[in-house]
């Protein structure tokens, strides 16, 4: 990893080094949740994505710079071929540079893929899912078959991956799921993370019907449970919780109840090689334009321009009336 080592380290105007890079794989998904995407997409042509031998080169940029965690997403990052392969060859740069690699996933796909992921070298990943419930399951995605989804969470945990779920918090929805879902995790041994919905891109539907605020639902779960703050932080925006009645690890992003810019330490690249230095910003740059027209060094003098323009912080909202989203891209467009 010497390569471009004398370049220096990615830091921003406000301070915040930045050493986690959330690279998309694919737009695409094989689910449609509603709070995510429209039902009808259209997704960038195939010929637009990064190749591998791309990716590789970015990374190992990104490295040289200073990024220590990357984690790769979607859309569903497995519904591209051959990804488990690239996580294979990511999985090289452990211990020379990086220090974890991770991925989120919808866990449809997971059961073909749980144990090659883990002889790649990554030791946990991020599953979602916003409900166990099976009808509930199926509205949520439109589509979804939630024993499909299990048997895949099943898999990654017989293949020693560590599973965290994310549940995204939806009002009239999933809320009265949240305690139940906290009790499977503990029993199963897997982590859990509640999430705010994020105003990104256009949907079918109104995001302030089911914009649930997660101050409101730790007040409540503190009525009968016991939640202890943890210093600990994985990288990502999450604030945690020891919940000591069920031993379960309990994270909250809340980029709307609790802005949680002040210790950003990530920047996104997307599957067609923008980088964006902020989820709640359109700014971006193109490194896969800069790294076919003038290769790793054009790609890395366009980086200290991505940490100039770096935003101090998103500007999500959800309020009624509020109408058009934060911005016009989907999650799945800049990856999760």
């Amino acid at each position: 990893m010497n390569a471009h080592a004398g370049d220096r380290l990615l830091a921003d105007r406000f301070g915040r080094r930045i050493e986690y890079l959330r690279l998309s794989v694919t737009d695409r998904c094989d689910l449609r949740c509603r709070y995510c995407m429209a039902e009808k997409m259209q997704f960038v042509p195939r010929r637009d994505v990064l190749s591998f031998e791309e990716i590789e080169a970015l990374c190992d940029l990104f490295i040289a710079r200073g990024v220590r965690k990357i984690r790769l997403t979607g859309g569903e990052p497995l519904v591209r071929s051959g990804v488990p392969d690239l996580a294979k060859r990511l999985g090289r740069r452990l211990d020379d540079g990086l220090d974890e690699l991770t991925m989120t996933t919808n866990a449809t796909r997971l059961a073909d893929s749980a144990r090659e992921l883990k002889d790649a070298g990554i030791e946990r990943i991020n599953v979602s899912l916003d409900t166990r419930d099976p009808d509930c399951f199926r509205y949520i995605t439109r589509w979804g078959d939630i024993d499909r989804t299990l048997r895949g969470i099943e898999a990654g945990k017989r293949a020693g991956l560590a599973i965290k779920i994310n549940m995204v918090a939806l009002k009239g929805l999933n809320d009265d799921e949240i305690v139940p879902m906290m009790r499977w995790c503990a029993e199963q041994g897997h982590d859990l993370t509640l999430i705010e919905t994020m105003p990104l891109g256009h949907i079918d539907e109104d995001r302030t019907d089911r914009y649930l605020p997660l101050d409101g639902v730790r007040e409540r779960l503190e009525r009968d449970f016991t939640l202890l703050p943890m210093a600990e932080r994985t990288g990502g925006p999450a604030r945690y919780w020891q919940v000591a009645e069920l031993g379960l690890k309990l994270g909250m992003i809340t980029p709307l109840t609790n802005n949680f810019c002040a210790g950003c330490n990530r920047v996104r690249l997307t599957a067609t090689g923008r980088i964006y230095m902020c989820l709640g910003h359109d700014d971006h740059l193109d490194l896969k334009s800069a790294l076919r027209e003038g290769g790793v060094d054009a790609a890395s003098v366009l980086l200290n321009k991505a940490m100039f323009q770096k935003p101090e912080a998103h500007d999500f909202r959800i309020a009624p009336g509020a109408g058009e989203p934060a911005v016009e891209r989907h999650m799945s467009v800049t990856g999760g």
